[in-house]
């Protein structure tokens, strides 16, 4: 086996893949608060600034603690086994060390840009690790849900870093479709890695209710996630329509795919829809907030 890099293992102790993933709501939260505030994307750029750098020092702080806590269980799973924190090719010591770090940064780095978004940064991590990763995860089938809410804490947070406060329908717009989301997008996931689950004695939907179960909840998600879209209507029809159809796309996808697959194959194409969901949404949302910004500068 080629033997990894430094930078390498480094990556997946905290966990880039999902830094990466969670800057674009979180950016959406931030340009969507600067449209609809009529804020000047320049004057705010130190904001801006620390909002991507502390959210990403958070998120992997969050990702780091996890590693740590989940290394007996990850030692079980295929597609855990070889992180650095099972294998011991990083001392636990040191990824504490700088799980620590990073999160104190990041919180600092927050609340330069508004201490309402260190605020959400800290209640972000804390759920993550605490009624998340530490208790939920392996003792309830609900764990999903637990940890939607501080995996949705980014839009939140970029709106924190600019607007003046967190309560207008679009902010939660971004952070319930954020929350909905997750439950459809984690449920094939855990459908495609049931075995691994079931070996780790996690106990996901599928593992302890089975497929029919996660089939019926999914459903359940995805019409709340089409219902949701309407918090967008106080600030665009354009988001709203977008939100609306990607939603109702999903919905079909999982009604209709099942007469025609096998769970597992209809896990997979929930899972890849998941994507093109969240892209579809969050991507939207720069690119509209950017062009108004933009066209109310002129």
């Amino acid at each position: 086996m080629k033997k990894q890099s430094h930078k390498t293992l480094w990556a997946q102790v905290v966990k880039t893949g999902i830094i990466k993933s969670n800057l674009v709501p979180m950016i959406a939260g931030l340009m969507l608060a600067l449209y609809t505030y009529q804020s000047s994307f320049i004057d705010n750029i130190w904001n801006i600034v620390f909002a991507c750098l502390g959210t990403a020092a958070v998120i992997a702080a969050a990702g780091a603690f996890n590693n740590i806590y989940d290394r007996d269980i990850d030692a079980i799973m295929a597609r855990t086994k070889v992180r650095p924190t099972v294998t011991g090719a990083i001392p636990i010591k040191q990824v504490l060390t700088a799980a620590i770090l990073l999160l104190l940064i990041g919180l600092v780095l927050l609340y330069l840009a508004s201490p309402l978004a260190s605020f959400l940064g800290f209640l972000g991590v804390f759920l993550y690790v605490v009624p998340y990763t530490m208790w939920t995860k392996r003792y309830t089938i609900w764990n999903t849900e637990v940890g939607s809410i501080s995996g949705a804490m980014p839009p939140l947070i970029g709106w924190a870093a600019v607007g003046p406060d967190i309560w207008h329908p679009a902010c939660w717009a971004l952070f319930l479709i954020m929350v909905i989301w997750q439950m459809p997008h984690f449920y094939a996931i855990a459908i495609r890695k049931k075995e691994d689950y079931a070996a780790a004695k996690i106990p996901m939907l599928p593992v302890v209710k089975g497929s029919k179960r996660t089939y019926i909840q999914t459903n359940f998600y995805l019409i709340l996630l089409v219902l949701s879209s309407f918090l967008f209507l106080p600030l665009s029809v354009g988001l709203t329509l977008v939100s609306f159809v990607l939603g109702l796309i999903w919905l079909g996808l999982s009604l209709f795919g099942t007469r025609k697959m096998e769970i597992n194959d209809w896990a997979n194409k929930m899972f890849i829809f998941s994507l093109v969901h969240m892209i579809g949404i969050y991507y939207t949302v720069i690119i509209y907030a950017s062009f108004g910004l933009l066209f109310d500068a002129y």
